[in-house]
């Protein structure tokens, strides 16, 4: 239970910060992103706060011996760049940069957004449903 509660915290506050740092408004993301044009970068002291909580984090966790909710860590074990990292990472960027919106924000953004937010969702979740059917049908590596 406790561990579910804290999951639900965790999420709750992640939310929250991305809904008042406005990562869930594409309009303000997209003024971030355009480096040559009208260049918006507020959203750069977000990504450093986010940065420097983070690093916190990090050095507070791994002073422990294992989690608060776990009897071990769970570190992943792959560390290769390959094809499907690489292709994976440039549809997410280049999803990002056509409209605003990445996962987590888009379902922050669902308590606040209009029907554009529905939309992405609709489209990420198809492309999922579709990744993993291309999977099982191995036509992906």
């Amino acid at each position: 239970m406790g561990k579910n509660f804290a999951g639900l915290m965790a999420g709750l506050i992640f939310g929250i910060g991305l809904t008042i740092s406005q990562m869930t408004n594409p309009a303000k993301v997209l003024g971030f992103l355009n480096i040559l044009g009208n260049w918006d970068p507020s959203l750069a002291l977000v990504m450093g706060g986010a940065m420097a909580v983070a690093t916190l984090g990090y050095f507070l966790v791994w002073k422990r011996k294992s989690p608060v909710f776990g009897d071990h860590f769970h570190v992943p074990t792959n560390n290769r760049i390959d094809s499907p990292l690489v292709i994976g990472a440039m549809m997410f960027g280049a999803g990002w940069g056509l409209v605003g919106l990445c996962p987590g924000p888009a379902i922050a953004g669902l308590a606040i957004g209009g029907w554009q937010i529905w939309v992405f969702l609709a489209a990420m979740l198809t492309g999922m449903a579709v990744h993993e059917g291309a999977k099982r049908a191995n036509l992906l590596p």
